[in-house]
Formats: structure tokens, C-alpha cells, sequence
């Protein structure tokens, strides 16, 4: 373990690759033979299953393989360091995690090749999956969510007030992704005990480091985010176990977050396909010189901890248990698709179970005031909540939401947060991860965008991956007639809309507001929960004061009618409201979907067929909006029972423009009058 100004052999140079090698020098300390022996056992084990793993690739029977050869000791050492019920997230290269952790060899060959009986029944590859038996949390494919996903976990740690560690991978390419700079930058303004543990091998898949950044070692990031860090040399087994086990035994006792920089070479191709000719031939002339297998094998040896009798022992069983556990992989049964197996299992299971309000108790309340007695009072019912958001504190967030909360439940569970979307939606998977359930506020819908890839590829994904639900909500103030222009006025529903695994919910007034909040916040899936800005302090109306619930997935009626049917959601339900109500004569059944994922089609369809006619309505882009997908259903399964076109009316396909003027010729409410005339004329 040293600073970079106690190791100038590894420091940066831009003229050339990052590292000059040098020799493995191994410091046992006070450490006994039987630690050192199974160290060894450890490192070996990763490396022979790679050796076959390769011979299997060029035989055909693998399809993909990311060689970890060469960085053993980083994921051997670091995870070995740690207590067995302590979170791993490990990356491509880290084998020696699954290993270490004795994941059934056969069950992770299963893996490999896709087969069921893997650990997610063939539905990914490699490491892209997690396991609760033995503490991992594996990647998906882009780079830098997990590290936030382990802040979650850790920070799920110090409010159930365990001593534990969180332990997370990054490699020094995927140290440039927002990603990296977002969750280093919340475990050390939230005291995480989080290591981050970065594999520098020079490379990321062929950028050489100098093309990447240009600090001259990871070490010199710890300062700037008021953390420690350190260097460890990633070839020597002994110096990485020494130095994580005592960084975390010293976080256990005082939770804080360390960046840890492995040095190392990367031996093979990013993966096999790519190859390693943009690598000078030299420097893999010098790292196989600092093969961790090697030099640690010699080093036993010579100090007689180790006799060649006992590798020959050792590496005949490791064989011998591969070889089993290919025998059992390969015998195995590939997946046979079933759709309706397939479809539930995006989903964590949840039947709700609605609470109906009491009949006395109900009060006039407004938009706003009914979300956050649906949240105030989730608080209470559920004490595994927590609250995560930009402002939500003793400032109560833009919209004051949660204004009085941390007085009531502490700033534990009401949590402000640093800007940064995406390591706050990471980390409340995280928090899913160790049974907590959690609320996260998007201050505007708009901003989303900053942590889509955690929405949409981590929290919409997990359960169908690996069986890990994602109970976090995550409220969404959307909507425009406020004159706030292009970033503060979105209706971005229908980028979530289009994605398995969320489910959507747009109420359209305060009784729905408080019910579709409770009833989220109970099911364990990912939800996005939109709320109008519009209608927070213009709507109002009768709200039972005690806790209640609304059906998931049921629209409502909220009038009733021959002539034709509106189908809406969101402000647009008042608008349609008041239109048809000026329009003599007319009589619309109005549909409030409520729910937009999944949506209600026994409701529509039967609508359908009284009236014949129908106008699909959103405040969105007309573009690739939800009317769509509702419009084609219609025609698709409605058609015998249509008197006229299936016709839609949604927003301008601009941005939602800044002058009052130019804003109410941007929503459609002033087209949809026009629109149900001539609907009713065809």
C-alpha cells in the first residue's frame, strides 16, 4: 500500500503506457502459513478455470469470454478480505469474486453458456447477474451504475446500524463515465463505507490511459472528493488482501468511503474477439514477469510454506472440480421459451390488495397536499422508507411536498441529496438490495434524463434478470401550462411507457394523487410516479384523511356518455371535462386511465363499443406518444364496433415554448374541441 510519491515506478507518463513494471515483492507479515495456502488455493482456482474456459472458446462450446488473466489478485485478495455476508459488485474481469464466494462451479458454467439452470435462467451472460446466498451484485453492461448501487447498499448498512463494508469495481476506462464522479461523490458527503476498488490496467478495451484522463494516479482523485485513497500493487495477492482487510476493518468502526487503486495488466483482449495488437508486444514481456499466479507460486515455494508436491495436489482437485462441474453444465437442458413465464417475471410478484378509505374522515385537500399525506403517511406505515431527493430536507423540496417531514422522521430516512440523478437512482437500488423501500424525487420530470440508463437498464431490468425487485418510486413533476419553458414543463411519460419492468401511474386529482402514491409505494416494482405541476395548488377535492389505496392498472369513468369516448390521462382529463360539458348536447364517456403501464384495455374496449367513436388525448408530443400504442389496440381489436376513424389530438411536436402565448398553442386544448366536433360529424 503506498502513495504515488512512494511508488514512482507506477506513476503516469503520457509519452508512453502508464506502468513500468517491476518485481513482486511479497511481505507476509504476520500472516500464518494456512492464510497464505489458502490465498493460494484462492488464486489458483480463477486462473485454471480461465485456461479451460479459452480452450472451450476456441472449440466453439463457449460463445464470449473477458480474460481476467493476469488480475487474479485484485478480485481474489480484496473479496477474501472481507466477512462472507459483506456486498461484493464485482466487473468482467472478476472472477475470482464468484469463486472466492463458492458459487457451485457447475451453476456458473450453466451461466456461461445460457442455460436455465444458470443464475438467470439463460436470460444473461457472464457476470451480468447477482446472487443473495453469496453477496454479489453483478454488472450490467454499462460501466458505472453499480458503483452507486454499492452506496445504496452501504448506506442500507449504517440506518440498520451493521458494521459492514460495501466492496466495488471499477476499471480505469469506465472512471470516466458521470457515473464514477456521481457515487464517489455521495458515499463522501453521506460517510459511505464503501471501497472502490479500481482495476488501472492501462486500458480500456484499446485507449491507452493517456487518452483517457490525465491525472497521474487514481490516488490523486481521493483529495478531491475528501476521501481517502491509496495504491496497491494488483499482481501481489498478499499486499491487496493486507490492504483491504485493513481499510475495512478500520470502516466497520468508522464508516467513511476509500479509493483503492489496483495497478495491474490486463494479459489478453478486452475480450477474446478484439485481441491485444494495439499493445506493444514489450509490455506483455514485462507483466509476464509480474504474473500473480507465478510469483506467488514461487514464493510459497521458496519459503517452504509450499512444496511442489502439494501445487501438483492442488492443481489436480481444482481440475478435477471444473471438470465435474462442465460435466454437469454441459449435460444440462438449454431454455425452452415460455411467453407467459417470460412476461411475469419482469415483474416482482404483488397482488394488491386495495385498502378502501373509511367512510367518514374526508376533507377538502389540493393536489399537492394529497401527495404528501399519501407519503406522510407511507412513512409511517412502511419504517424501511426512505426519502432521497434534491431540497427535500427543511426546505421540503420546490413544491414543498415534504415540507415538516425531517421534523417527524428524521434526516436519516429525508435525505437531500447531491445533483446527481443517476447515483441517487443507482443507490436506491441499492437500498431494494437489503430490503428497504425507497422514494426518489426528480425536483422536475425534466431532469430525468441525467439518470435514465439506472431507470430504464437497471431498475426496469433487475427482476428479470436475477429475481431482485426494485421497490423504489420515483416522482416525476411533469407537465406544462405554467410558463416554464423547454427543461421545466416535459411530459416524458412515453419514454417510460415503451420500457418492461416500470410501471407508470398519472393521477389526475388529489383523491387518485394520494391512493396511486400509497399504492406504489407498497408494491415492491420499480415505479414512475408523474404528477401535474399544474394541478398541485388549481385542483382540489374531497380526500379521506385516513390511509387508502387505488387499483393499479383500472381506469375510471369519470363521465359517461353515447356520443363518443376520451381517452386520457393527467390535465388533460380536465380539460376534456370542461369541453364536453360546454358542448350542447354532447355526451362523452371520459376515461381517466390513471394507470399508463399497464393500462386498462378491458375499460377502453368496452367504452368502444358503446359509442363507436373515440379521441385519444395527451398533453405529450403527438410523436411516438402513449396515444399511439392506444390508438393502434383500438384498431386493432376494436374495429367491428368503430363508426368513424380512431382520431388523436397531443402537443405540438416542438419544445414546449416559454411565452404564455406560445405555450397554449402548443397543448392541445384548444384542438380538442375541434377534434370532437368533427368526430361526431363523420
Amino acid at each position: 500500500m503506498t502513495s504515488p510519491g512512494h511508488f514512482p515506478q507506477l506513476l503516469l507518463s503520457f509519452e508512453a503506457y502508464p506502468f513500468h513494471c517491476q518485481a513482486v515483492l511479497f511481505d507476509r507479515k504476520s500472516y500464518s502459513d494456512e492464510t497464505l495456502l489458502e490465498l493460494y488455493k484462492a488464486l489458483l482456482k480463477p486462473r485454471l478455470i480461465e485456461e479451460k474456459m479459452l480452450i472451450l472458446l476456441r472449440q466453439g462450446r463457449v460463445t464470449k469470454w473477458f480474460s481476467g488473466i493476469g488480475q487474479e489478485a485484485i478480485a481474489v485478495g480484496s473479496t477474501l478480505a472481507l466477512q462472507p455476508d459483506e456486498y461484493v459488485l464485482p466487473l468482467h474481469r472478476n472472477l475470482g469474486v464468484f469463486t472466492v464466494r463458492n458459487c457451485p462451479l457447475d451453476q456458473l458454467f450453466a451461466q456461461f453458456q445460457g442455460k436455465p439452470s444458470g443464475f438467470t435462467k439463460g436470460r444473461d451472460r457472464s457476470f451480468h447477474f447477482g446472487t443473495h446466498d453469496h453477496h454479489i451484485v453483478g454488472m450490467i453492461s454499462h460501466l458505472g451504475p453499480q458503483l452507486a448501487v454499492a452506496d445504496g447498499i452501504a448506506l442500507a448498512d449504517r440506518l440498520a446500524k451493521n458494521k459492514k463494508v460495501t466492496l466495488v469495481y471499477s476499471g480505469d476506462g469506465g472512471s470516466s463515465e458521470g457515473d464514477f464522479h456521481e457515487a464517489l461523490n455521495v458515499a463522501a458527503v453521506w460517510d459511505l463505507p464503501v471501497i472502490f476498488l479500481v482495476e488501472n490496467n492501462g486500458y480500456g478495451l484499446s485507449t491507452p490511459s493517456r487518452e483517457q484522463f490525465r491525472f497521474r494516479s487514481f490516488v490523486n482523485k481521493g483529495i478531491g472528493y475528501g476521501m481517502d485513497a491509496v495504491q496497491v500493487d494488483g499482481n501481489n495477492i498478499l499486499e491487496v488482501y493486507d490492504t483491504v482487510s485493513q481499510l475495512a476493518r478500520t470502516m466497520r468502526l468508522h464508516p467513511r468511503p476509500v479509493l483503492v487503486e489496483a495497478v495491474t495488466f490486463r494479459m489478453r483482449g478486452h475480450e477474446e474477439a478484439s485481441g491485444t495488437k494495439y499493445v506493444p508486444q514489450e509490455l506483455f514481456e514485462e507483466w509476464t514477469k509480474k504474473d500473480p499466479v507465478a510469483n506467488y507460486e514461487a514464493y510459497l515455494l521458496k519459503e517452504k510454506v509450499l512444496t511442489q508436491k502439494q501445487v501438483e495436489k492442488v492443481r489436480a482437485g481444482i481440475k478435477a472440480e471444473i471438470d465435474a462441474g462442465l460435466e454437469k453444465a454441459f449435460a444440462a437442458e438449454p431454455p425452452t421459451a415460455d411467453t407467459q413465464t417470460e412476461l411475469a417475471d419482469m415483474y416482482a410478484p404483488f397482488r394488491q390488495q386495495v385498502q378502501e378509505p373509511k367512510p367518514d374522515g374526508t376533507t377538502e385537500r389540493r393536489y399537492v397536499d394529497a401527495i404528501s399525506d399519501g407519503l406522510r403517511q407511507s412513512m409511517e406505515r412502511f419504517p424501511n422508507l426512505v426519502l432521497m431527493g434534491q431540497d427535500i430536507a427543511e426546505y421540503g423540496g420546490v413544491f414543498k411536498v415534504t415540507e415538516g417531514f425531517v421534523a417527524q422522521f428524521g434526516k436519516d430516512r429525508v435525505r437531500n441529496t447531491p445533483l446527481c440523478e443517476s447515483a441517487i437512482l443507482g443507490a436506491a437500488l441499492g437500498l431494494s438490495v437489503k430490503g428497504y423501500k425507497s422514494m426518489v424525487e426528480m425536483q422536475f420530470a425534466d431532469f430525468v434524463t441525467c439518470g435514465f440508463n439506472q431507470i430504464v437498464n437497471n431498475l426496469a431490468k433487475s427482476h428479470y434478470r436475477w429475481g431482485q425487485a426494485a421497490d423504489v418510486v420515483v416522482r416525476m413533476p411533469a407537465g406544462a401550462n405554467t410558463a416554464a419553458g423547454p427543461f421545466h414543463s416535459q411530459s416524458n411519460e412515453a419514454w417510460f411507457f415503451h420500457t418492461p419492468g416500470l410501471k407508470v401511474v398519472y393521477p389526475s386529482n388529489p383523491y387518485d394523487a394520494k391512493g396511486l402514491l400509497n399504492a406504489a409505494i407498497e408494491d415492491p416494482n420499480p415505479y414512475l410516479y408523474f404528477e401535474h405541476k399544474y394541478l398541485y395548488r388549481s385542483a382540489s377535492g374531497p380526500v379521506p384523511e385516513a390511509y387508502y389505496t387505488v387499483p393499479v392498472g383500472k381506469a375510471a369513468l369519470v363521465s359517461e356518455g353515447d356520443d363518443l369516448t376520451i381517452v386520457t390521462y393527467g390535465l388533460c382529463v380536465q380539460w376534456a371535462l370542461e369541453i364536453t360539458r360546454k358542448l350542447p348536447g354532447v355526451q362523452a364517456d371520459v376515461i381517466d386511465l390513471r394507470t399508463l403501464l399497464p393500462w386498462d384495455k378491458e375499460t377502453v374496449a368496452a367504452s368502444v363499443k358503446k359509442t363507436g367513436r373515440v379521441l385519444v388525448v395527451h398533453e405529450d408530443c403527438i410523436t411516438g406518444g402513449i396515444g399511439a400504442e392506444i390508438a393502434a389496440w383500438i384498431g386493432e381489436h376494436c374495429f367491428p364496433y368503430l363508426d368513424a376513424p380512431v382520431v388523436r389530438e397531443g402537443s405540438l411536436d416542438t419544445a414546449v415554448p416559454f411565452a404564455p402565448a406560445l405555450e397554449q398553442n402548443f397543448l392541445p386544448k384548444y384542438r380538442m374541441e375541434e377534434k370532437i366536433k368533427r368526430l361526431l360529424a363523420f
